[in-house]
């Protein structure tokens, strides 16, 4: 196959490959599934190609992401989305328990999505400050 790419491309699938490797490895210490990694590596080997020869370099034998690239802000990309997901999953969940753990059915779609919504509200305006857990129960 033969995908031709602009460089600003070349550079945005860097990011894309770097970020769905992550997502899908990064919890799998030893367990990885080397094929994404290897896939990552096949991506990152073409930087020096195009002038990114500092986005990539060469650990054990591997082409992969360099510490510069690591360190550019990638990271910061998948801290707003974990920031996101983890207030969604939190305020659906709280919802639920809310509902005494009732799935999501339509007669009771909207009480459920307001639920949400108003943790949404509590978890932009305070953040977890006023989330509290009693432990000694």
């Amino acid at each position: 196959m033969k995908i031709e790419l602009t460089d600003q491309q070349y550079r945005y699938l860097l990011d894309l490959v770097y970020i769905g490797n992550w997502v899908v490895n990064s919890t799998r210490e030893n367990d990885r599934i080397q094929e994404y990694d290897q896939v990552e590596s096949l991506i990152f080997s073409h930087c020096p190609a195009h002038g990114m020869g500092k986005l990539a370099e060469r650990l054990d034998g591997e082409i992969i992401p360099s510490r510069a690239f690591a360190d550019g802000g990638i990271h910061e990309a998948i801290a707003d989305y974990e920031d996101a997901v983890f207030y969604e999953i939190l305020a659906e969940e709280l919802a639920l328990r809310d509902m005494d753990g009732e799935p999501m059915t339509r007669e009771n779609y909207n009480a459920l999505m307001q639920r949400i919504d108003d943790y949404m509200g509590e978890f932009e305006e305070h953040g977890t400050d006023r989330i509290t857990v009693d432990l000694d129960e």
